[in-house]
């Protein structure tokens, strides 16, 4: 049994018209949210044997929170350029190619791809709002044997689902 975890990066900051959408950094709400999500993940007892993530900066952030979060070691996050405004089929791929040896996995990345990616793994529609966690259980033995509609969604959630993360942004 193979278990994934599609994590969609938490807000980003628009305040610097300059930059590019690629070194965009996370806002305070997004920080927040990232720390939030992570010690959700935690309590619940999850911990990955990867973290794998779009190199853009936003996600690299958001991995990072998550990862201190879970006890993963920020070095060990892998960086795939693919997944930086990537679709299915490069979702697939860099899913595809994970080792074995790795039961669970936690990606990183962005919309519009994670959701469809989603939907195309489990064949269930989730709005992938920002730092949003869908849970994806395989009944296979080989991240290789993924593909469309090989996954269970069991569980979906985000920060605004949880009246404590709306009691931490009202102070």
């Amino acid at each position: 049994m193979k278990k994934l975890y599609l994590i969609r990066h938490a807000k980003s900051s628009w305040v610097n018209n300059n930059l590019e959408d690629f070194e965009r950094p996370l806002n305070n709400r997004g920080k927040i949210s990232a720390d939030f999500m992570g010690k959700k993940l935690a309590k619940s007892g999850i911990k990955p044997d990867s973290i794998i993530s779009s190199p853009a900066k936003r996600t690299q952030r958001t991995s990072e929170r998550i990862a201190q979060k879970v006890s993963y070691p920020n070095i060990d996050i892998h960086y795939y350029s693919e997944l930086y405004l990537g679709d299915v089929k490069d979702y697939l791929s860099v899913i595809n190619d994970v080792s074995d040896e790795h039961e669970c996995i936690f990606i990183v990345g962005h919309n519009p791809g994670i959701t469809v990616f989603l939907d195309y793994l489990c064949g269930e529609f989730a709005d992938m709002v920002t730092c949003a966690i869908a849970e994806i259980e395989f009944d296979l033995n080989s991240w290789a044997e993924v593909s469309q509609k090989t996954g269970m969604l069991k569980s979906f959630s985000y920060p605004k689902k949880y009246d404590e993360f709306k009691a931490l942004l009202n102070g």
